[in-house]
C-alpha cells in the first residue's frame, strides 16, 4: 500500500479560480508545476529542484515527488525512491514538459539539506537525459 504524502503548496502563487488550489486551477500560460515550491537554494549550475511532496517535519522520507528545472525554464517530473530504478523515463515529453522520471535517491529525505544533496547526486544524470532528449526533438 502507498503511504499518503503531503503537498508543498508555494505560498506566492495564485489561484485561477476561487476555491481550487493554485496546482488545480493554474493560470493561462503557467509553466508545468506552477503551484509547487521551487527549492531555491538548489540552484546547481543553473538547475533548480522544485518539491511537490513535504521534506521537512514529516519523518524520514524513503519517497517522494518534485520536478526540475533547466537553466532555460524547462521542467521535468521527478518520482523518486530509495529502492526504485536507477533512472527511467515513464511519461514521454509533451508540450509543457520534458518527460517525467523515476528514479532512485542515494538517501532518505528528513530536510531541504537531505533533498539538495539528493538532487545534486542525481544531477549529472538529468543533464545527460536533457541533452539526449533536445537532440532527439
Amino acid at each position: 500500500m502507498t503511504k499518503a504524502r503531503p503537498i508543498i503548496e508555494d505560498p506566492d502563487a495564485r489561484s485561477a479560480e476561487a476555491g481550487k488550489p493554485e496546482f488545480l486551477a493554474q493560470p493561462p500560460g503557467s509553466p508545468a508545476y506552477y503551484g509547487f515550491l521551487v527549492i531555491e537554494d538548489s540552484e546547481t549550475e543553473g538547475w533548480r529542484y522544485g518539491a511537490i511532496t513535504a521534506y521537512e517535519n514529516v519523518g524520514q522520507e524513503d519517497a517522494g515527488d518534485g520536478f526540475v528545472i533547466t537553466p532555460d525554464g524547462a521542467c521535468a517530473g521527478i518520482v523518486w525512491s530509495l529502492d526504485g530504478p536507477e533512472f527511467e523515463m515513464i511519461v514521454p515529453p509533451d508540450e509543457r514538459r520534458w518527460g517525467v522520471f523515476e528514479l532512485r535517491f542515494p538517501k532518505p529525505v528528513s530536510s531541504k539539506k537531505d533533498l539538495i544533496e539528493n538532487f545534486r547526486a542525481i544531477l549529472p544524470r538529468l543533464k545527460a537525459e536533457y541533452e539526449r532528449v533536445r537532440k532527439k526533438g
